[in-house]
């Protein structure tokens, strides 16, 4: 009987698994992700659950399957909207948002992307431009991204650029805040405490 690479998946996912158990321990209350009765109430309060591929229910029951790289290869940990309201609603106290935010930085730190989903490109322009300015750069963080991802729709939306340029809605060129190397401490501190 020929060999099969399965050995080597189920060694990538307990790999995968044993740093989002590191990861979500760390979280104060982060071991009642154990305490999951499946109620769903977590995608109910959802308000970007529709958009998912995954809810936020079938997350936690695809942990406890431990089919992590499932996971990460979603679009579900980059589509959350951060409200807080699965958290909010979880009767047994599970910390749905940041339990999502820990595999999306497990997806980042493994290089694992959704594919024809480059959200993360999104993310690592935006982090970028807060290192350099100390604040967003709307208009380079819209080429950066189109460039990396489909230069042609960066010429469909000229037309709306160009319109919020002419209201002084967008910046022509980037400015720094006046304290910029303060910011630039507060990223590479949550860096260090990140593990990053």
């Amino acid at each position: 009987m020929p060999k099969t690479l399965e050995p080597i998946k189920i060694k990538r996912e307990a790999e995968l698994r044993e740093a989002f158990l590191k990861e979500v321990i760390g979280m104060p209350h982060g071991e009642k992700i154990k305490n999951c009765i499946q109620c769903g109430t977590c995608t109910g309060a959802c308000p970007v659950s529709r958009w998912m591929d995954i809810t936020p229910r079938q997350v936690v029951a695809l942990f406890r399957a431990g089919m992590i790289e499932e996971i990460l290869h979603s679009r579900t940990i980059w589509i959350c909207a951060s409200c807080y309201a699965c958290r909010v609603r979880c009767p047994s106290g599970i910390k749905v948002t940041e339990t999502l935010y820990a595999l999306k930085r497990l997806a980042i730190d493994k290089k694992i992307f959704p594919k024809r989903f480059p959200v993360h490109v999104l993310s690592e322009a935006f982090v970028s431009n807060l290192q350099k300015y100390g604040r967003n750069f709307e208009l380079g963080l819209g080429i950066r991204y189109y460039l990396a991802t489909n230069p042609l729709k960066l010429m469909s939306g000229a037309r709306f650029g160009l319109s919020m340029m002419k209201r002084g809605r967008m910046a022509i060129r980037p400015s720094k805040i006046k304290k910029v190397r303060e910011v630039r401490a507060i990223i590479n501190r949550a860096r260090e405490l990140e593990g990053i």
